[in-house]
C-alpha cells in the first residue's frame, strides 16, 4: 500500500468539528475532536476517539462521562483553542464560558447543541481509543450549520 495514497484516501471521511469535555468528579476538561459517530437509535449511543495516555481520555476513562459540544460553522477559532491544554477559571476555559451539565461535563455556552454521555463500554486499541456513550442528556442552543474540518483547511488522520 502506497503510504501516500493511504492517507489521502483516508482522508477523504467527512468530520464535523466539536468540542469534547469531561469530568472525573473533581476536575473537568476539554479539548478539540472530530472523530465522533452516533451508532445506534435505540438506546442512543454514540463513539468518540480520544488520543490515548492524553489528561482527557484519563479522565473519560476515570469518570465514565462525555459531552459532545457541536461547534458553529465559523468558530474555527474558538475551537482551534481546545487543541492545546486550556486552563479553568471559575466556569470558564480562559474566556469560554460553559455551564456544568447533568454528567459534570461542561457544556460551552457558545455551542450550537451538545449531548452528554455515560460511558458503556471502551476499545482500547492503538493509539486512539474508543468510548461508546449512552446519550442521557442533550439540547440545542442555537440553529446554523456544524464546522467541518474541510472548512477549516486542517487536516487530521491517514
Amino acid at each position: 500500500m502506497d503510504p501516500a495514497d493511504k492517507k489521502q484516501a483516508l482522508r477523504g471521511i467527512v468530520y464535523g468539528l466539536y468540542v469534547i469535555s469531561t469530568t472525573d468528579g473533581e476536575d473537568v476538561n476539554a479539548f478539540a475532536g472530530n472523530w465522533v459517530t452516533q451508532t445506534s437509535f435505540d438506546p442512543p449511543l454514540v463513539a468518540v476517539a480520544i488520543k490515548q495516555g492524553t489528561a482527557s481520555q484519563e479522565m473519560v476513562a476515570k469518570g465514565g462521562v462525555f459531552a459532545v459540544n457541536v461547534m458553529e460553522t465559523g468558530q474555527k477559532d474558538l475551537t482551534a483553542s481546545f487543541f492545546k491544554p486550556v486552563r479553568r477559571v471559575g466556569n470558564k476555559f480562559e474566556n469560554v464560558v460553559f455551564t456544568i451539565g447533568e454528567t459534570g461535563s461542561p457544556i460551552l455556552d457558545d455551542a450550537l447543541r451538545f449531548f452528554e454521555c455515560r460511558v458503556v463500554d471502551k476499545i482500547e486499541k492503538g493509539d486512539h481509543w474508543i468510548y461508546v456513550g449512552e446519550v442521557v442528556n442533550a439540547g440545542v442552543h442555537s440553529e446554523g450549520e456544524v464546522l467541518t474540518l474541510k472548512e477549516t483547511g486542517w487536516n487530521y488522520g491517514g
